[in-house]
């Protein structure tokens, strides 16, 4: 039987089911589950750069209207948020992003029921922060529509077409910065690309690259080039122009002034900028600072660049720029901010200290450069080489006071100067001239900049309506105020030009040659500094090698000039024990000899003087009372006062005088060391009140081996010698 559905129903049939023709979204839309649209939905829109924001705006409106979309998709509009914190920016990385930091904060706390974006790399471009976003999304059952579809990251077709999606998101802005690249780099190959030019140079609308027509800005930069090379150091070119008042020419870059001319105080960075940069020797470079990716920081997208040495540049192109120095002189200033740098294979600044040879002084027998040690209340100095001690937990290398050294190198210096007097007094009268010849220019140009600028505001002030006075107020202020200030520069000029004038005076040339030929009197001038003479001995001197021979008061010194030659000397230095003296034998055996004469302390003292024997230390000469310490030791008895009664020892239990010939240093030694609690003893309650002191073989041991250690590593270390 055939069931027929009469008219009427079938009218109700079509009446009752519509037929709509749906969009392609629509079609797709069944991914979206009605507890997904009781979350928001949310819109991203971003576009990469601020010029895109503003050429592009028609992009700008299809994404804003994606809002549309998400309501045709089922969302109530106020449950539709817009995120457009990050236009204007790139997808490139989410840091500095806080648009996209948003949208992923808002997925994580389960808020997200579906993201729109006009493509995929409207949401990144890495594939680092795509991937988490997905993982996200998943997670959380979060979906993602585009103008292709909607997709759930959850299911694996879907998260397969994004994942590819992403892929070629970020691959397409890997090519596009490659290209990009590869432009830069060819146009740089041949010098065309333009790059900002430092103080100094003008770049023409043509895109030549001149010279400042300001002749007082290159007044400046040739006087800071200059005044390096006399100085030697950042610091001291820094306070040279701070001094003088010498202020720098930078033209503005960028906004309404572009172009001008303005002055500014100098600073370090400008400085060691202008030092290193190698257009001021003519050659154009590219690719001086790259970019280390361990050295970026978050929401920094600029940080992590480092200036690389020039083997690294991608382009360097010499000659073709005007240039200011040659390239030596451009690579020996690189090579001195180098060696100035506080570094153990660096030779380092000129600084305070009596220390003539710090950075000079190298060990021979290792090669490592020694450092200085200062000690003592009194400042006293050690050069010790320690770096085998440090580095690797050895034995120090060996150590020598350091007056006996620098006055053997002093001496030798004086000695190599002496025949060039005349030159170097007719040298410094021409330096003194010609650095006061360039100071004076300068403050000529600056007085003509002060006039021009005066007249100018008169000019100013005279074509000026005389009954427009909001105009004529103003222009008579600025007038009056440019007036004031060549009023006060002239003043400052004329007493510059009566303090330091431009030639030097009968009486300052003849004092220059007398200091001159007196070179000894001018290096021990209470006006000479130490960093004085430390500057004339860096000019002329390389390096100093010393070797100790053994633990003796011997040492062996080489001196190598700026020149490559090399002066190979010998020098006695201060020892702490009679026994280290290279002699002692000798000395030994003439002690007793003399003794056996029965001669007394003070004629034995006055014989070993005259005979040329030295004691320890950095005493001159034996007296009485070292003769006696000597026998003593040599007779190993200790005197014992008449009115001492016999005391027994407890075990390990030392006289000060025996402990001390024990551990192989002298008794005053020991004694100090009582009184900064280094050694165990106790101190006799009745006179003579002596010491006795306590020490097992351990003891002895340690005590020896803290006596063998140089004078400086307690200084460094006072923890070490704790009891």
């Amino acid at each position: 039987m055939t069931a027929t559905l009469s008219e009427e129903q079938m009218d109700a049939r079509a009446t009752s089911v519509p037929t709509v023709v749906a969009r392609p979204w629509e079609r797709r839309s069944e991914k979206v589950q009605s507890w997904q649209r009781d979350r928001l939905a949310l819109v991203y829109v971003r576009q990469s750069t601020p010029q895109q924001v503003h050429d592009h705006q028609e992009s700008t409106r299809l994404q804003y209207g994606l809002t549309g979309r998400a309501q045709d998709l089922g969302w109530a509009a106020e449950r539709v948020v817009v995120i457009d914190d990050d236009l204007g920016k790139s997808g490139a990385s989410a840091d500095g992003r806080p648009g996209f930091q948003r949208l992923v904060t808002e997925v994580s706390l389960d808020h997200v029921g579906i993201i729109l974006g006009v493509e995929m790399s409207r949401l990144a471009r890495s594939g680092k922060d795509w991937h988490q976003l997905l993982e996200l999304c998943a997670l959380f059952r979060t979906l993602i529509a585009d103008l292709d579809g909607v997709y759930d990251p959850a299911e694996y077709n879907d998260r397969l077409l994004l994942g590819l999606k992403g892929t070629m998101s970020e691959a397409e802005l890997h090519l596009l910065k490659q290209r990009m690249h590869q432009g830069r780099l060819n146009k740089a190959r041949r010098g065309e690309l333009a790059i900002p030019v430092p103080t100094g140079y003008l770049r023409r609308p043509s895109g030549e690259v001149t010279f400042d027509p300001d002749e007082q800005v290159q007044a400046v930069v040739r006087l800071i080039f200059g005044q390096f090379a006399e100085l030697g150091t950042l610091s001291a070119v820094l306070r040279y122009l701070v001094r003088h008042e010498i202020q720098l020419g930078i033209r503005v870059r960028a906004g309404p002034g572009t172009g001008d001319l303005e002055w500014h105080r100098p600073n370090r960075m400008t400085l060691q900028n202008l030092l290193r940069n190698p257009i001021y020797a003519g050659a154009y470079a590219y690719g001086r600072r790259q970019v280390d990716p361990r050295r970026q920081r978050p929401g920094r997208p600029s940080s992590g660049r480092r200036v690389i040495d020039p083997e690294g540049w991608l382009v360097l192109l010499p000659d073709r720029l005007p240039a200011y120095i040659t390239w030596e002189q451009y690579e020996r200033n690189l090579a001195r901010l180098r060696a100035n740098q506080a570094r153990a294979d660096a030779i380092g600044a000129v600084r305070s200290g009596p220390s003539l040879l710090a950075g000079l002084v190298v060990c021979g027998r290792c090669g490592h450069r020694m450092t200085v040690r200062y000690s003592g209340v009194v400042t006293r100095h050690n050069y010790l080489c320690g770096r085998v001690a440090t580095d690797y937990g050895g034995a120090w290398c060996q150590h020598l006071a350091g007056p006996c050294l620098d006055r053997f190198v002093s001496q030798q210096v004086l000695t190599a100067l002496e025949p060039a007097a005349l030159e170097l007094s007719l040298a410094a009268a021409s330096q003194v001239e010609q650095e006061r010849a360039a100071l004076d220019r300068l403050w000529q140009q600056r007085l003509e900049r002060a006039a021009y600028e005066a007249e100018r505001a008169e000019r100013q002030y005279q074509v000026a309506e005389p009954e427009n006075r909001l105009v004529v107020r103003q222009l008579e202020r600025t007038w009056e105020e440019k007036l004031v200030a060549r009023q006060q520069l002239d003043e400052a000029y004329h007493r510059f030009a009566r303090e330091q004038p431009r030639l030097l005076s009968p009486t300052e040339q003849a004092t220059i040659r007398r200091l001159a030929a007196d070179i000894p009197a001018l290096w021990d001038a209470p006006t000479t500094t130490d960093a004085d003479r430390k500057a004339i001995i860096r000019q002329i001197v390389a390096q100093v090698t010393v070797a100790v021979q053994g633990e003796s008061e011997r040492v062996q010194v080489t001196i190598t000039w700026a020149g490559g030659v090399q002066t190979a000397g010998e020098l006695v230095r201060p020892v702490a024990r009679v026994d280290q003296l290279s002699y002692y034998p000798r000395l030994v055996e003439r002690v007793r000899a003399l003794a056996a004469e029965g001669l007394s302390m003070a004629a034995i003292a006055a014989r070993l003087n005259a005979e040329g024997f030295r004691p320890p230390k950095r005493r001159e000469r034996f007296g009485p009372q070292g003769v006696h310490d000597l026998l003593q030791r040599l007779e190993n008895r200790t005197p014992r006062r008449r009115s001492e009664q016999p005391v027994d020892l407890g075990v390990h239990e030392w006289w000060l005088a025996d402990l001390a010939r024990a551990t192989g240093m002298p008794p005053v030694t020991l004694f100090s060391w009582i009184r900064r609690g280094w050694v165990t003893g106790r101190q006799q309650a009745e006179p003579p009140r002596r010491w006795i002191l306590w020490a097992d073989e351990a003891e002895l041991e340690q005590l020896r081996e803290r006596h063998r250690r140089p004078i400086s590593y307690y200084t460094r270390h006072p923890w070490v010698a704790a009891p």
